[in-house]
């Protein structure tokens, strides 16, 4: 294939190259790993969001069989990019990113088909899967910090209390959810926002994209812009409990940044991927803020600063 230039990968196992024609530019996405999911999987769900007049890459052409699909090519201004420019109008964008947010979590498309004519259904974000994700930061962080001789009751206790907070969780999985919603998987897009990366959407709880955007490990922001972007999109909520809203985002986004500190500590562990691990210290920091003056996590605080008081 000619004209490519390799692109800057991501977490997972895809490549990704930029294909020139006269006309104007396209993106190749290589998936020899997970290729149903990375591939097929993409497709479906960019469908679901255009239908549904969200902005996502439309499917050029598929190759299954040489794993590889040509998308629509986004370009390279994030909006992760976009506000490191522009500072002054970062919360101008975040309004603009909740009205987004809002768009997304009214479809109510769960099935579609994919480039094999076959229905794919969007799965449920269930509690077992929650607790699983968040049981990462066991089998690789403490397994990777954590003295061996007290490995095995933090694991014990750790799991326990996972399990409790996921059970109190007060809200229905009934919107689409993203999953990696954040300013790096949102692009600027002639004045409009494009949205990528979206292979592992689910239909669950609406805080979890909530708390991916406000809490994300990758743009540090100050408490006072956090309470200022979760109140906007809590007014946008006509007839939604306020309460179990603010309650599912703080439990989500601890569990949430508990996976992430898992999967930084396995991506440089198992694929070398040592660049992620630098995010680790402000996802602990992410806990931090919304781990204090609810008793909802008091058991887990405890275990955590007997353990990783450094952290914490």
């Amino acid at each position: 294939m000619q004209n490519l230039k390799k692109l800057k990968g991501d977490a997972s196992h895809r490549h990704f190259f930029r294909r020139k024609y006269k006309e104007g530019n396209s993106i190749i996405i290589l998936a020899k790993k997970n290729k149903f999911k990375n591939l097929l999987v993409y497709d479906a769900i960019s469908k679901v969001l255009n239908k549904n007049k969200i902005l996502a890459p439309k499917l050029y052409q598929e190759n299954y069989i040489n794993n590889y699909i040509e998308v629509e090519d986004f370009g390279n201004e994030t909006i992760f990019k976009t506000l490191k420019k522009n500072k002054n109008k970062i919360f101008l964008y975040f309004k603009n990113i909740i009205m987004l947010l809002n768009q997304v979590q009214s479809i109510k498309d769960k099935k579609i088909k994919n480039f094999k004519n076959k229905y794919y259904q969007i799965p449920e974000y269930k509690k077992e899967v929650i607790i699983q994700e968040a049981n990462l930061f066991c089998d690789w962080y403490v397994k990777k910090n954590l003295q061996k001789n007290k490995r095995k009751s933090f694991n014990k206790k750790f799991k326990k209390i996972i399990k409790t907070l996921s059970s109190c969780l007060k809200m229905k999985n009934n919107v689409f959810v993203h999953r990696d919603f954040h300013v790096s998987n949102l692009m600027l897009v002639n004045n409009r926002i494009g949205v990528i990366d979206s292979q592992d959407a689910l239909i669950g709880n609406r805080a979890y994209d909530l708390a991916s955007l406000v809490d994300d490990v990758r743009l540090k922001t100050s408490k006072t812009l956090k309470q200022k972007i979760f109140n906007f999109y809590i007014n946008t909520q006509k007839n939604s409990n306020k309460k179990k809203i603010k309650n599912d985002f703080e439990i989500l986004s601890i569990l949430r940044n508990l996976k992430i500190i898992g999967i930084f500590t396995r991506l440089a562990i198992r694929d070398k991927k040592k660049n992620y691990l630098k995010l680790i210290p402000y996802a602990w920091d992410l806990i931090s803020l919304r781990i204090e003056g609810n008793k909802n996590f008091l058991d887990l605080k405890r275990l955590l600063k007997d353990n990783f008081k450094k952290n914490l």
